[in-house]
């Protein structure tokens, strides 16, 4: 466990000292000696230039952001057409920073808080990401939570990526016929084999233009992407701005009393389940389905919840 948090530490300050350095798309790139130094100033044992490379390799793989390399200049940069992930690594980043300063000073600790309502680690987790970064075929049973716990074999599966999203962590990978890209939770695989078979990784994938139109994990390819205009009281307001949505939530309305934004999503059960978590002022003003599905969760609470009357 030690050495994958070194392994993620490096990874962290490598994408920390070339956000740094170009204000992460900067035109200028960062030299394969000055990103040695900047690491082996931050960890106990100095790396070497092929570490460096494999990190780089991970960081791909893991964060889903290209690193690039200069032949001419002998240095690195992070691809331009990874911009749209820079909200979500800024956020990695600032996460990183507090984990520095909390391990470098133990008195922190008292002061700041980490979350705790976290997923249960899988004991699976170090086996997927060996078979995601070396390309091994995976076979495991999975379960069905929706089915009562029903147990199905999914067998010669090719995993591509680990992901995280609500504080779950899925393995998005292809059945053997490689048609589609599929979202598997960890917390829901049983009896995972590693295979001795080799795949070849399908590196064209555009991993993030799957989910941009999303709310959550899953991608319904059949579901259109609608306008969402959403309305709510000004206190609720205030975390809407605070916390935004989605990265597509623009503001329409905001006078102090009322406030109106509006999302261009993709409606699923994860979307849903996300308007419900802050509905006390919710008003769903378009789309009008939307709106009914809404009510109809609202309705069939209010019968589970309802309090018999006492004459």
């Amino acid at each position: 466990m030690a050495r994958q948090i070194d392994g993620i530490r490096r990874m962290l300050l490598i994408i920390n000292k070339i956000y740094a350095t170009n204000g992460l798309y900067g035109n200028s790139c960062v030299s394969v000696h000055d990103l040695l130094s900047y690491i082996n100033d931050h960890v106990d044992a100095p790396i070497s230039e092929r570490t460096l490379q494999r990190d780089i390799n991970d960081i791909e793989m893991l964060f889903h952001i290209e690193i690039s390399f200069d032949r001419a200049t002998n240095s690195y940069r992070i691809n331009e057409r990874f911009s749209s992930r820079e909200d979500r690594l800024s956020e990695m980043l600032l996460n990183f920073e507090l984990l520095n300063a909390v391990d470098e000073s133990p008195n922190m600790r008292s002061y700041i808080l980490p979350e705790h309502h976290r997923a249960v680690f899988s004991k699976y987790m170090p086996q997927l990401i060996y078979a995601v970064r070396n390309q091994h075929t995976i076979s495991f049973q999975y379960v069905l939570y929706r089915h009562g716990g029903e147990l199905i074999t999914k067998e010669n599966i090719l995993p591509h990526y680990i992901k995280e999203s609500n504080q779950l962590w899925y393995v998005l990978a292809y059945d053997a016929n490689g048609y589609q890209l599929k979202a598997y939770g960890i917390d829901r695989i049983r009896n995972l084999v590693v295979h001795d078979t080799l795949f070849e990784r399908n590196v064209d994938i555009d991993v993030n233009g799957m989910y941009r139109d999303c709310y959550g994990i899953w991608n319904d390819e059949s579901l259109p992407v609608e306008e969402v205009i959403l309305q709510y009281d000004n206190r609720d307001g205030y975390f809407l701005k605070a916390m935004p949505l989605h990265h597509t939530q623009r503001v329409l309305v905001d006078d102090g009393k009322v406030f109106q934004i509006s999302v261009h999503v993709k409606i699923t059960n994860d979307f849903v389940m996300a308007l419900l978590s802050r509905s006390r002022s919710l008003e769903v003003i378009a789309p009008m389905h939307l709106r009914k599905r809404i009510m109809d969760v609202y309705r069939d609470a209010l019968v589970r919840n309802s309090v018999p009357m006492i004459y």
